[in-house]
């Protein structure tokens, strides 16, 4: 029989409650080939945690299209080693809490059931998580879906039934309020957005903001800025469903990238709705590698270009003179640290009545079902399908 450790209060004596429904191996959607079908098969369970780790019940994890292109292998992190689990955006249950980790991230005792997401592990002791306070870039971060999956831990993708969480990873409960699949997501879209509006800086009624893309990081975009005050928010991006979401969540303007085509035709556009000067800011989400030169053409004289969707290698076209004449600030983000994690969480629960958020989520699957939704996603007929485990509620 093995055992979970109970949380305590600091100088109680450390309780240990059995936990013999914990199987040896459990189910997970294995990548053993870029563009392979994924293979569900049964992963080893540690029977260790290292300290400060956590063993976890995964109930949900949603897709994001960094799996669909690391599964494609056309991301800048892909790699050829398999098998591995993907999956970064997970919530689940606590089922064993190793010794060290009985409190969460905020210092809040962790209990075996509480639900939980995490984040990356950062080492919490190089120049930039300790001068520069910027996790994100932290010099030894151990990274979820990198590992072989018949190499302990295991279990460090979220496309599986139970997850690892690392020692060095944040983790912050999840409200009652909010969903499985919300939680989910939010553990990458949305803490990756609040990330890069802190980044971006103030937003009020003077501001007319343009957001390139219209996925869940665009959609997310899209209610952060409703709730940050600019005057216009104007959405381009596509297929028309996500934008009718786009236009629920706040957008007052928005352009069908189907529609209208052309670049030039959709700046035209844009500077009639901005009174001829162009956007104040520009948010980029889509990922396009046309993305770039049209959102940094359209922006206004001593704009700010935000820029999150980006993780490509290839070269697009840029003057520098043209940054130092047009007076733009361009402003890149990536990821987000635990303090953005437990923000989105908070954004989802303090704003359930007014986004309806379940809109996000556009379809549910079983693991079984995992190669049609990476498909469905690629194709676009998604916006953030949920793989459910379990008891998801």
């Amino acid at each position: 029989m093995r055992y979970s450790a109970r949380a305590t209060a600091p100088g109680e004596r450390r309780e240990e409650v059995p936990m013999a429904n914990i199987p040896a191996s459990c189910r997970a959607a294995l990548l053993v080939g870029h563009e392979q079908p994924m293979d569900v098969a049964e992963v080893p369970i540690p029977q260790e945690l290292e300290r400060g780790a956590l063993l976890v019940r995964n109930t949900a994890a949603t897709i994001c299209a960094s799996d669909v292109h690391l599964w494609e292998g056309e991301s800048g992190s892909s790699s050829d080693l398999f098998p591995r689990i993907l999956g970064h955006e997970m919530t689940g249950r606590v089922v064993q809490i190793g010794e060290g980790a009985e409190r969460d991230s905020l210092g809040e005792p962790l209990r075996v059931g509480d639900r939980i997401i995490w984040t990356h592990g950062f080492c919490g002791q190089c120049v930039n998580c300790v001068i520069e306070h910027e996790q994100t870039l932290c010099d030894d971060r151990r990274g979820y879906m990198r590992d072989l999956a018949t190499e302990y831990p295991y279990l460090t993708g979220g496309f599986a039934e139970y997850g690892y969480v690392y020692p060095s990873s944040g983790r912050v409960k999840v409200p009652d309020i909010v969903p499985d699949e919300l939680a989910s997501a939010a553990a990458c879209a949305l803490r990756t957005v609040v990330h890069g509006f802190d980044r971006l800086g103030r937003l009020d009624d003077r501001h007319a903001l343009v957001i390139q893309g219209s996925g869940p990081l665009g959609l997310f975009s899209t209610a952060v800025a409703a709730r940050s005050g600019p005057s216009k928010i104007i959405v381009i991006g596509g297929p028309a469903a996500r934008l009718e979401v786009a236009r629920r969540w706040g957008a007052t303007h928005t352009i069908d990238i189907a529609d209208v085509p052309d670049a030039a035709d959709r700046e035209a556009q844009v500077r009639e709705w901005t009174d001829g000067r162009g956007p104040d800011v520009v948010i980029e989400v889509s990922g396009a590698l046309s993305a770039f030169p049209e959102g940094f053409s359209m922006i206004r004289r001593g704009g700010r270009y935000l820029i999150i969707g980006q993780l490509h290698n290839e070269d697009v076209p840029i003057k520098p003179g043209e940054v130092t004449r047009k007076h733009v600030q361009i402003i890149g983000s990536i990821s987000a640290s635990v303090a953005h994690y437990h923000r989105a969480l908070q954004f989802i629960a303090h704003n359930w009545e007014r986004f309806t958020w379940m809109d996000m989520i556009s379809n549910r699957y079983q693991i079984e079902e995992i190669n049609e939704a990476m498909v469905r996603m690629q194709r676009w007929e998604e916006i953030k399908p949920a793989i459910i485990f379990g008891d998801s509620r």
